[in-house]
């Protein structure tokens, strides 16, 4: 398995990265006070330059829209596309609607409820996961926002209608959820390195640049083996995946791996930046804030863990 990229996906990569540096108006700082929870501009943009509907191209797949869902990471904005992104590979009969920017967002309900829906009150419709089956919902009864840590708005939902069975297993979505979450972690893991290596430079004690000292090296160091082996797991799995193949051992793998990965690399984030990377007016702490989040999603490490020693068989 080569995870070299290719000219085009290093293409797509670059261009959703300058596209969304270019665009703080959607940042989370931008629009935590939007009700939507997300830019509705940015999200009209994304639908006509194509990027609902890469993952579901014949001539790209689930790894390249899992390269615009890093994207997303890096720059911390809040946004349905990994999620949407997640049901549309699932549900391939959601693909061409998802394509054209209706969004979907996954619900694991109980008796008809669930809770910590991304999303949920701006959705045009619902992967509601109950049971062994997975049917789709045109819309929720009840949406009540819930206070959460994470960057994404996530509500409680009620749903009075079974909505439509379809082909498809919650265990299927749950993977592909994952996987795009890993895909946003290791974006956002990837700027944390990123600023803390700029700042590590600029900062200046004792007449010289902090990242001159052993410590803060070795944190740098730390972070940076995090991020790349985060990269590497995460998109075995999203490779893996997008191909078909049996992947939940890479997935189980991943996920426990990469929240952890993310959180440890944001921990260390805050030791070099200091007393800065705590304040309000630094991004950094939107990132631990994301990193938080995504861990949980989709699943948290002990839950993937234990997944991967059932795959195992110990």
């Amino acid at each position: 398995m080569d995870l070299t990229l290719t000219e085009d996906q290093e293409l797509i990569q670059r261009t959703a990265r300058e596209f969304l540096a270019a665009h703080t108006d959607a940042s989370a700082r931008s629009v935590a006070a939007d009700p939507a929870g997300y830019s509705a501009g940015l999200w009209k943009e994304i639908v006509e330059l194509g990027w609902t509907g890469v993952a579901f191209d014949d001539a790209m797949g689930f790894l390249e829209g899992c390269l615009l869902a890093e994207e997303f990471g890096r720059f911390a904005v809040p946004s349905p596309f990994a999620v949407s992104l997640a049901c549309g590979m699932a549900v391939p009969s959601l693909r061409e609607e998802i394509a054209a920017g209706r969004v979907y967002t996954f619900a694991s309900a109980v008796d008809g409820a669930a809770s910590l829906v991304p999303y949920a009150a701006s959705a045009d419709g619902f992967v509601v996961a109950s049971g062994d089956s997975v049917s789709v919902v045109d819309a929720a009864d009840e949406v009540e926002r819930q206070d959460v840590v994470g960057l994404d708005p996530k509500y409680r939902v009620r749903f009075s209608s079974p909505g439509s069975p379809v082909d498809a297993s919650p265990a299927s979505v749950r993977a592909f959820g994952a996987a795009a979450t890993c895909a946003e972690m290791v974006g956002g893991a990837q700027a944390v390195l990123d600023e803390s290596v700029s700042y590590a430079t600029q900062r200046e004690q004792f007449g010289k640049p902090i990242g001159a000292f052993q410590a803060v090296q070795h944190h740098c160091a730390n972070m940076a083996i995090d991020v790349l082996g985060s990269r590497f797991i995460a998109y075995e799995a999203i490779w893996r995946l997008g191909r078909g193949l049996d992947a939940a051992v890479e997935v189980a793998v991943a996920k426990s791996w990469v929240g952890e990965a993310y959180q440890r690399v944001c921990a260390l984030g805050h030791q070099i930046h200091g007393a800065i990377g705590f304040t309000a007016e630094h991004d950094l702490h939107f990132h631990t804030r994301h990193a938080t989040a995504s861990a949980l999603a989709f699943g948290d490490a002990d839950t993937h863990t234990e997944e991967l020693a059932r795959q195992l068989g110990i």
